[in-house]
């Protein structure tokens, strides 16, 4: 990004932090709370009817333009954290929450990331919420998939240079940077990003299959896809294409049509986003550093 850039995103950012945050999401009615990460409210609703899982997409402001403060912003200093197991993919869950204020926070990550893929796998996710549920029927239960957020895993942007499969935000390989520099296509971007949420949406349909409760799906934040000259979703940026996120609502009902397998290893591996090399590596290429 250039000087003028930088200082065009430090001075949105200097406002950003004085705007005043959406709805937690702990003020709404559910028992399970879907986060698809980094998903557009337009995009979920454009393949909404053929998920055919709820029945409409609405929009509500996020507490946060990307996922570091979003966690902050939604769990840290709530009391019904205590009362919720939390499974996620997202691997900032390592530096801005406390394991010890949940009643469990399951970090697939940490023990299902798949070396190949460059992410962690969303049947991983849904594997782990399916069996907590079952087993600690717990008041809230949020389900964090890292899809549609890159790496795109149906379709990888492999013609493009493996666009999604490494990258940091100063360079080439990240998409966002490549849309920014006109290395890659909107339209071939926004075609990866599509396949990814119909990916994970597959995933939702077998979690709803499987648990029981008022489900919510919504995001942590957007994407930008050149809205205000931006790409992706840098933190504390008020544009409201990033800012509002989807919301829909289901049913769920476990048919006990999953028997999931997958169990943390014993002992959990340690593993730290900042002070270990293999876990900067998981950050770098989800496009974090």
């Amino acid at each position: 990004m250039s000087r003028l850039g930088t200082a065009y995103l430090r001075a949105l950012q200097a406002l950003g932090r004085r705007i005043p945050y959406g709805t937690n999401v702990y003020e709404r009615e559910w028992d399970v709370l879907v986060v698809l990460d980094a998903c557009r409210a337009d995009l979920l609703r454009a393949v909404a009817p053929d998920s055919e899982l709820f029945d409409a997409v609405s929009t509500v402001r996020s507490v946060g333009s990307s996922s570091s403060e979003w966690l902050e912003n939604t769990f840290l200093g709530h009391p019904e954290t205590a009362h919720t197991v939390m499974v996620t993919g997202n691997t900032w869950t390592d530096r801005y929450l406390d394991a010890d204020a949940f009643a469990t926070l399951d970090e697939v990550w940490k023990y299902a990331w798949d070396e190949d893929l460059n992410t962690v796998p969303a049947r991983a996710v849904t594997d782990r919420a399916v069996t907590l549920s079952r087993r600690r029927a717990p008041e809230r239960l949020v389900v964090h998939y890292m899809q549609p957020h890159h790496p795109f895993v149906p379709d990888p942007l492999d013609d493009d240079g493996g666009l999604a499969r490494t990258g940091t935000h100063s360079n080439a390989a990240n998409p966002w940077v490549a849309l920014r520099r006109g290395d890659v296509s909107p339209g071939r971007v926004w075609d990866a990003y599509e396949a990814n949420l119909r990916y994970v949406l597959r995933e939702v349909g077998a979690l709803v299959e499987n648990v029981d409760g008022r489900i919510a799906v919504t995001a942590d934040h957007g994407n930008l896809f050149g809205e205000w000259g931006l790409y992706g979703h840098p933190m504390h940026t008020p544009v409201p294409t990033l800012l509002a996120v989807p919301w829909a609502e289901t049913t769920g009902v476990d048919h006990g049509r999953r028997d999931p397998d997958l169990s943390p290893p014993e002992p959990l591996p340690v593993s730290r986003v900042y002070g270990a090399e293999g876990d900067r590596d998981r950050l770098d290429a989800l496009g974090y550093l």
